[in-house]
């Protein structure tokens, strides 16, 4: 599900206070966190390609348990992907779910952008510049 995010943070070259962000969520019986991780590795290195470096980091979401942050290495430093983990059991009580797991994620695509095609500032998709958003 895609969308358009807009958030009150301080923008620099890979954060803007505007972005488009794309939501993904998964529900079954028996979901694991071995499947999310499978899941989001096939995607991103079949997205930047075979050699990427990716790593996953312990974090926290409201709304899922365990959480994890997506990180892809971009020239020399990690950058922030992806948050994703595993849907909160509360989550499905609240709706009579309990018997169903799943796991859900969410993206930047001018994050994807950035990475694919070698953006070095984030804010140069929002600066009117025919020039560059014209290539995509």
């Amino acid at each position: 599900m895609p969308g358009k995010v807009f958030r009150n943070e301080a923008t620099d070259a890979t954060h803007e206070a505007q972005f488009f962000q794309c939501e993904g969520l998964y529900v079954d019986k028996e979901v694991s966190l071995a499947q999310l991780k499978w899941t989001l590795l096939y995607f991103f290195k079949k997205y930047l390609g075979e050699n990427a470096e990716i790593r996953l980091r312990p974090s926290f979401f409201p709304f899922t348990e365990p959480s994890v942050e997506v990180d892809v290495k971009f020239g020399d430093k990690w950058l922030e992907m992806a948050g994703a983990g595993l849907v909160h059991p509360n989550v499905f009580k609240a709706v009579g779910l309990e018997s169903y797991t799943g796991f859900a994620f969410g993206t930047t695509i001018d994050r994807f952008i950035m990475v694919k095609y070698g953006v070095p500032d984030i804010r140069q998709f929002y600066s009117g510049d025919l020039r560059l958003v014209n290539q995509f």
